[in-house]
């Protein structure tokens, strides 16, 4: 064997050197300030000055004001894997860095289901509280809003009622009708129903906007606006928001 395959060998084998820990002052200063910086950015969230919500950070029904949720909140995953519907799905940046990962509703991939408590039942940390199904029916998670360019009576002037036959709450409904006479592209003046939330009924969820038949950018669509957890986000005085206090 040749000594320049044994120097060889012992190079590849030869235990790496042991790198001591750079600890003098400048690199010190640095590792504080970017913990620092990374700390304010990660804490960064729509809720975090209290004057700015997003539309699409709608939470489970039940789920806490949104503070205490991020606080709460252990990313688990339990309400997400119980959801009959498939609605609930990890949250990207909607609530901010803070809050990926944490629970939101989808209701393009499913729709909170009117008799179903399960999300209330699971969760280990009480980011979301426990509700009995008629606790639960009347807590509003958002509010839906017709998109008036998309929604088919409305910019196609064609009746469509799939939305109402959808909407769950009893004894009334929260979508209603009002018919209307338009102009067709003919110049024949023709009826249509326009379909209308009322925001006292309206519990945000989803369903509407689930089953409606564009499916790219449905002509409904629900909101955070208006959620039982968060009185600074309810617009309209007055009226009943839901009647259990969750905070």
């Amino acid at each position: 064997m040749s000594d320049t395959f044994i120097r060889w060998i012992k190079r590849f084998f030869r235990p790496p050197k042991e790198e001591r820990i750079n600890l003098n002052r400048r690199a010190l200063f640095g590792s504080a300030l970017a913990g620092l910086g990374g700390a304010m950015l990660f804490r960064v969230h729509p809720m975090a000055s209290g004057r700015s919500y997003s539309h699409a950070l709608v939470r489970p029904p039940g789920s806490v004001k949104e503070d205490e949720f991020l606080a709460r909140c252990i990313k688990c995953g339990e309400c997400m894997k119980v959801c009959p519907t498939n609605a609930i799905h990890p949250a990207f940046l909607e609530a901010g860095l803070e809050g990926m990962w944490t629970p939101v509703m989808d209701m393009k991939i499913g729709y909170c289901e009117f008799e179903c408590t399960l999300c209330t039942q699971v969760c280990p940390t009480d980011a979301i509280k426990e509700l009995s199904v008629e606790e639960k029916q009347k807590i509003k998670i958002g509010l839906a809003f017709f998109d008036k360019n998309r929604c088919i009576p409305y910019a196609l002037s064609r009746s469509c009622i799939v939305c109402e036959e959808h909407c769950p709450t009893v004894p009334d409904k929260a979508i209603w009708f009002e018919e209307v006479e338009v102009v067709n592209h003919t110049g024949e003046k023709i009826p249509v129903k326009q379909p209308h939330v009322d925001p006292e009924l309206c519990v945000g969820c989803g369903i509407c906007q689930n089953v409606c038949p564009i499916k790219d950018l449905p002509g409904v669509y629900v909101s955070s606006a208006g959620e039982s957890r968060n009185p600074d986000n309810i617009f309209l005085l007055g009226g009943d928001f839901g009647g259990y206090d969750i905070y």
